[in-house]
């Protein structure tokens, strides 16, 4: 896959409508090869972003996150 794919969100916040459009566009774009689609392939394009998101929307809905340990901080090295 693309090394230039983003982090959109962290575990333990709620991704956002916006955070989870952006990710279905930057998808959709990678895999239909179009930065923006032709005004005939406009509405399928749309329709896939949507459906995208929709999916991530389940995904992220159940999944479980567990909560973060608190771990020390390591002792400093010195070189």
């Amino acid at each position: 896959m693309c090394r230039s794919i983003k982090v959109l969100r962290r575990p333990e916040q709620a991704a956002t409508p916006e955070e989870l459009k952006a990710a279905a566009l930057q998808f959709v774009r990678k895999i239909s090869g179009f930065q923006k689609p032709s005004q005939a392939n406009s509405e399928v394009f749309e329709r896939a972003v949507a459906e995208v998101a929709a999916a991530s929307q389940r995904l992220l809905d159940g999944l479980t996150v567990k909560p973060v340990r608190d771990r020390p901080t390591p002792p400093s090295v010195l070189v």
